[in-house]
């Protein structure tokens, strides 16, 4: 398959949210969330996305606030905003209402991307705020989840 630009003249940008404690992938639990860190994801990531004439914008943190500002500053009041979001929410997944609301806000597509099986896991995971409101969900496939959230806009840019 060949590389496609997007259709639009104007480039894309795609915002790659991480929630808490994702800072730590590749040393936190590695049984469970794998042994590849952040920051080879979001390299990876960026270099594909480059590779399809997409920003790719990344973004971690641990407190649910900045990610609110995050998704307001570069979706609603940036001059440039951005065209989708791929967000693995993690914990605030089942508790955050404020980040979920932002992206409704925000009005663009959004994947929804888990590196472990939620629903095989502690029954509380089962429960997603942003499940609902998402394009997709991709649960349970590790750090391919990823890219198969940015192969899904890379299609969708070029509709």
């Amino acid at each position: 398959m060949t590389s496609q630009t997007p259709t639009s003249q104007t480039p894309k940008k795609l915002a790659l949210i991480n929630g808490a404690n994702l800072h730590l992938l590749g040393k936190r639990e590695p049984k469970i969330y794998g042994s590849t860190t952040l920051l080879d994801i979001e390299q990876r990531l960026t270099a594909h996305a480059k590779a399809h004439q997409i920003e790719l914008c990344c973004f971690q943190s641990n407190h649910e606030g900045a990610i609110v500002d995050f998704i307001g500053e570069s979706g609603l009041l940036s001059p440039t905003p951005i065209d989708g979001v791929i967000i693995n929410p993690a914990a605030f997944t089942h508790t955050s209402v404020a980040i979920r609301d932002a992206l409704a806000a925000l009005d663009k597509p959004f994947i929804e991307v888990h590196l472990s099986n939620v629903h095989a896991r502690e029954p509380f995971r089962s429960h997603s705020y942003f499940s609902d409101k998402a394009v997709g969900v991709i649960c349970g496939l590790g750090d391919m989840g990823y890219d198969m959230a940015l192969d899904w806009f890379i299609r969708h840019f070029s509709a």
